[in-house]
């Protein structure tokens, strides 16, 4: 990867309200150039619109992109308020590989301390993911699912090259399905965690900038 330019912006897309008002309450700035924050709406396809149109404006043509918000977990075992850092994306159109794991994978744990972090690959579907069908995302690899994380790092570097990553938290899991976001504790734990997880994702930011060796 080439080094970026100093001024390189960084946009974070989500999907809900929500989570656009978690990251929003959490920022207190220190990312390593101008930052965006873009709800997406619902859906790969909003994603897609959203993400493509952004990257289209001449201030945001270099911008990193990192997608965020809550996932569906699929591996027995995770929580309500876990982490997931993808290492790649993927949905039919293709995989998408993400940059700077190990080091969000170590931010988070200073950011968010005694949360799990899971790492490896994050799956798009069109649809909230219930019942058995996440026994059959987990037998292809992934270890969580949500709808925009893979289609907007795919927009991304179909945008043009860059420094694309996903992090995600938890909001249900096989044992803690969760009718509705923000209706039972999972819910809220989740918000809780996105709220206190930009620092991680800044100093994700400035380390695009430091010469590569």
């Amino acid at each position: 990867m080439s080094t970026q330019p100093a001024s390189v912006p960084l946009l974070i897309a989500c999907a809900l309200g929500i989570e656009q008002f978690a990251l929003r309450a959490g920022d207190r700035g220190g990312a390593g150039g101008p930052v965006t924050v873009l709800r997406t709406g619902m859906g790969p396809a909003a994603a897609e619109r959203s993400v493509t149109r952004m990257l289209a404006d001449p201030a945001l043509r270099d911008a990193a992109v990192l997608a965020t918000g809550f996932c569906a977990g699929l591996a027995p075992g995770m929580h309500p308020g876990d982490l997931v850092v993808a290492e790649e994306t993927r949905d039919p159109r293709g995989t998408t590989a993400c940059v700077g794991t190990e080091l969000l994978v170590k931010e988070l744990a200073r950011a968010v301390p005694g949360r799990t972090v899971h790492t490896g690959p994050l799956t798009g579907s069109d649809h909230v993911v219930r019942g058995p069908e996440r026994s059959d995302l987990l037998a292809t690899g992934a270890i969580a699912v949500d709808m925009e994380s893979a289609v907007t790092l795919l927009s991304a570097v179909r945008a043009g090259e860059r420094p694309v990553a996903a992090v995600r938290v938890v909001v249900d899991a096989p044992e803690h399905e969760l009718v509705r976001i923000g209706t039972v504790r999972g819910g809220i734990s989740a918000f809780r965690v996105l709220r206190s997880v930009l620092p991680a994702f800044f100093e994700w930011h400035r380390s695009l900038l430091l010469p590569r060796r």
